[in-house]
This record gives structure tokens, C-alpha cells and sequence, in this order.
């Protein structure tokens, strides 16, 4: 990687806060992970914004030297490959289905290894609805995104017995966890 590139731990890193300031339940824990995003940046000479459009949101991770008082300078641009692009809202790349399906099936794995065979399942479950539906990995999920497979996809589609159902929502923040280990 070229030393002006941003690292890859630390565009994941800064989705990562991203994520946990959009899902924050008061404005002072959003704003602190906020906070901690633009100080991560800064050690890398970068910046970010969120990208609203028609069908996703995306986080852009730039060269903060390509703004001036927070506006892009088109003619301080000298090697967009700079910037990363991290979608925040809609479906992953489905190109990237075969690794992602695989990282969510090692993390259901897991689960079961911890916690046994109906959180195991539960969490196999997930990680098919994330996988098949999102093409993203589990620890991506919006709560609305496990809503959605609370509600909708885990009844209609995993055939639960009723200790999966009576676990379910255990199982999903076990997945969760097992996700960001």
C-alpha cells in the first residue's frame, strides 16, 4: 500500500464508529464516536463525509487536503484511488459474496461452538439473511436490518423449532459480539 493511502484497519475501523454513532441512543455517545472518527482520520492526514444517495448512504474516507472549511476542491484532487468509498446503507458488493458469506458462516460457527446448537443454528440463520440479503457481513447489520430478520426473514425462512424462537433475539447479539471478536 502507498504511504499516502489510508490503512485498511483504519478505513474499517472508521466505518466501524460510523455505524455505532448511527445507532447511538442519545447525541452526546454519537457525537463522542464522531469525535473519535475525525481523530482517527486525522493521524492519516484524512477526513470523511456521508454520502447520501437514491439508494444507499456511503462513507467517503478522503485526503482532508482535498477540502477547503469542508469543501471538496475538485483542483486539489490528484489521485481519487485515494479515497475509499464504504456503503453504510443498502446491499454490499455482491462480488464479494463468496468472502463475505464465508466470514459469516465462520462467525454462526463460532456462536455454536460457544453457546450450542440452537443459538448456533439462529446465528447460521443470520448469517444467511446477511449474506443472501445485504451481501454484507453480520457485524454491518443496522438494527433495522435485524429487525427485518427478526420479524420477517427468521419466521418465513429458518423453520425455527420453539427454543429457537424462545432465543432469537439472545442469538443475534451473540452473533453480534462473535462478529467484532
Amino acid at each position: 500500500m502507498a504511504e499516502d493511502q489510508l490503512p485498511d484497519e483504519t478505513a474499517d475501523r472508521a466505518e466501524r464508529l460510523t455505524r455505532l454513532a448511527r445507532e447511538a441512543v442519545d447525541d452526546a455517545e454519537a457525537e463522542a464516536y464522531r469525535e473519535e472518527r475525525t481523530d482517527l482520520l486525522a493521524e492519516h492526514g484524512f477526513t470523511s463525509r456521508v454520502r447520501e444517495d437514491d439508494d444507499a448512504e456511503t462513507l467517503v474516507l478522503h485526503p482532508d487536503e482535498w477540502t477547503d472549511e469542508g469543501t471538496i476542491r475538485t483542483d486539489r484532487i490528484d489521485d481519487t484511488d485515494r479515497a475509499v468509498e464504504i456503503r453504510l446503507a443498502g446491499a454490499g458488493d455482491p462480488d464479494d459474496w463468496d468472502a463475505v458469506a464465508e466470514r459469516n458462516r465462520e462467525v454462526a460457527a463460532r456462536v455454536r461452538a460457544a453457546h450450542g446448537e440452537v443459538h448456533g443454528d439462529n446465528a447460521a440463520a443470520f448469517a444467511d439473511f446477511m449474506s443472501n440479503h445485504y451481501a454484507r457481513p453480520i457485524e454491518s447489520a443496522t438494527p433495522d436490518e435485524a429487525n427485518e430478520f427478526l420479524t420477517e426473514y427468521f419466521p418465513r425462512n429458518a423453520w425455527p423449532s420453539e427454543k429457537q424462537r424462545a432465543v432469537v433475539g439472545e442469538s443475534v447479539e451473540l452473533a453480534l459480539e462473535a462478529a467484532e471478536e
